[in-house]
């Protein structure tokens, strides 16, 4: 029997620091990550794919707000949509062409995909994470004003719209996703952390303006979807203590209970490696048997054991 693997890619996997994020750019960073993740359905992985969205919803909140005046602008969870959207679509059509290369006989399948937060959630009284362009502080504050968005000051490069991040509970569309990957498909879903939506009395959803971070969700995807193995692919080769110092040290095969360790000490940083670890250690120790945090480059090898660092419970 094939192991399910929930793939969670980083934003370098669709766009490239210093890249202006056209279509091409885009097209062809989806293509050379898709080569990657041939490789693990070529030695028998089932794989369901989620990505970020960062650059991209960015860029659909700035055309917002540049259409303002002509056409009526979106809500968050609108463009959110919008970006699981044509990210899929990139996605689907850059499998379908490597798995006819490969000669392998799978359809590949985008669900835009909601995740359900709860309305308790505190994230929701303290908004924190910032979206969308930056503007001057006169601007800021009458928007503040008119429609009682939440701002902050940003490092002394303008003020910039912040909105609540509240933890992922349900995926809406699991038992979609399951299904398709129980009948051989290569599911793309939960992009961005997925679309946050508010479950109502009557059991029908309604969207909410917050992020979700898209590694919690990719574990809960993970959980729910019974994976057998999560992997987060990114930008480096393994997890590092003391990260960029020269006493780094990467790290291989590492229990739960020397993460734990590790993480109490501050190595992981909340804007960085932080929430990545998290959700590695939490599919552990939720009875997944491994979660795997390693290098685009070194996918299948990590996958396989041999690269990355390792997460297991003993």
């Amino acid at each position: 029997m094939s192991k399910r693997v929930v793939v969670a890619l980083g934003g370098n996997a669709i766009l490239q620091r210093g890249q202006k994020g056209t279509e091409a750019d885009q097209r062809e960073n989806v293509r050379k990550t898709v080569a990657q993740i041939v490789k693990m359905i070529e030695a028998g992985y089932e794989v369901v794919l989620t990505h970020g969205n960062g650059p991209q919803v960015g860029a659909i909140l700035i055309q917002n707000e540049a259409g303002r005046g002509s056409v009526p602008a979106m809500p968050m969870d609108v463009c959110g949509a919008e970006s699981q959207g044509f990210i899929g679509y990139m996605f689907v059509q850059e499998f379908k062409k490597a798995l006819i290369a490969h000669g392998l006989d799978k359809e590949p399948i985008c669900i835009v995909t909601q995740v359900e937060v709860s309305s308790e959630d505190p994230a929701f009284s303290n908004p924190t994470k910032p979206v969308g362009p930056f503007y001057d502080e006169a601007t800021a504050k009458a928007r503040i004003e008119s429609s009682g968005e939440s701002w902050i000051e940003d490092a002394g490069r303008g003020w910039r719209r912040v909105v609540p991040s509240p933890k992922p509970t349900n995926i809406v569309e699991r038992k979609a996703v399951r299904e398709l990957a129980d009948n051989g498909y290569v599911v793309v879903a939960s992009g961005g952390g997925g679309i946050p939506v508010v479950k109502g009395s009557d059991g029908s959803y309604g969207g909410v303006e917050a992020v979700i971070d898209k590694d919690l969700a990719g574990e809960l995807l993970a959980q729910q979807v019974d994976a057998d193995l999560f992997m987060i692919l990114t930008d480096v080769p393994k997890v590092a203590l003391r990260y960029g110092t020269p006493d780094e040290e990467w790290l291989g095969k590492v229990t739960i209970d020397e993460m734990k360790v590790y993480q109490s000490e501050g190595h992981f940083k909340a804007g960085s490696m932080g929430p990545k670890v998290s959700a590695a250690m939490a599919f552990v120790m939720n009875g997944g048997s491994r979660a795997v945090i390693a290098s685009l480059n070194q996918a299948l090898e990590a996958l396989e054991g041999t690269e990355g660092t390792q997460i297991v419970k003993n």
